[in-house]
């Protein structure tokens, strides 16, 4: 690998780039302690800061996607995640799970509801069609399907509607591993008022009540 495409992989990294950038900084100031203390301290002191800002950065983005709690940075094109509407019932299928019937940045597909997952996955498929764009900090995770351990890359919903519940700027996981299915997460249920099963009926409340989209 040349250096070229060393460059090329961290510009699609970026918080691997800053870890890089820091470690390359404070290594730089340590030599330069010597032949220029000040600037050799003020360099070093750079590299240090990077490094902390790609660790607080990791634990921030880490805890919005296995947490309730919502991290935004704007200035770095994540956004904060919400989910509005009204009151909606999903009634189970014969095979004894909730589905759901939901649109994609305004493409229409079937979600599958399972409160084990802790992402929103969406199948490939469905990603290119709705033209999911990147998760900002371009950070993949592993994830165990039922053909073993896969890499899946993060990526951003700009608007999923299930009847009346809208969420926007939602984190989502594109699993190659999971053929077609598409799969509604915490992420999504952790973010309502409150959410219930009564009988054969999953109910889904929001804070926000929203008009329903017959489009």
């Amino acid at each position: 690998m040349d250096l070229s495409q060393i460059l090329n992989f961290l510009a699609g990294q970026p918080l691997l780039a800053l870890a890089v950038a820091g470690i390359t900084a404070s290594m730089l100031g340590g030599l330069l302690r010597r032949p220029a203390p000040l600037l050799g301290g003020f360099v070093r002191g750079l590299g240090n800061l990077g490094l902390l800002a790609a660790m607080l950065l990791t634990i921030a983005q880490v805890t919005r996607l296995t947490t309730g709690a919502d991290f935004a940075f704007p200035q770095l094109g994540i956004e904060r995640q919400t989910v509005e509407g009204g009151e909606t019932r999903v009634p189970m299928q014969p095979d004894g799970h909730f589905w759901i019937s939901a649109t994609v940045n305004g493409v229409k597909r079937d979600f599958l509801v399972d409160t084990g997952a802790t992402l929103t996955a969406i199948s490939p498929a469905t990603a290119e069609a709705a033209k999911l764009k990147a998760n900002a900090l371009s950070r993949s995770v592993l994830m165990r399907t039922a053909n073993g351990t896969v890499e899946a890359q993060l990526a951003t919903i700009d608007e999923l509607r299930i009847g009346s519940v809208v969420a926007r700027e939602l984190d989502a996981v594109v699993a190659p591993g999971m053929g077609d299915t598409n799969v509604i997460g915490m992420n999504l249920l952790s973010r309502l008022a409150s959410w219930r099963v009564e009988g054969r009926t999953l109910i889904l409340v929001p804070h926000h009540p929203q008009e329903v989209d017959e489009t």
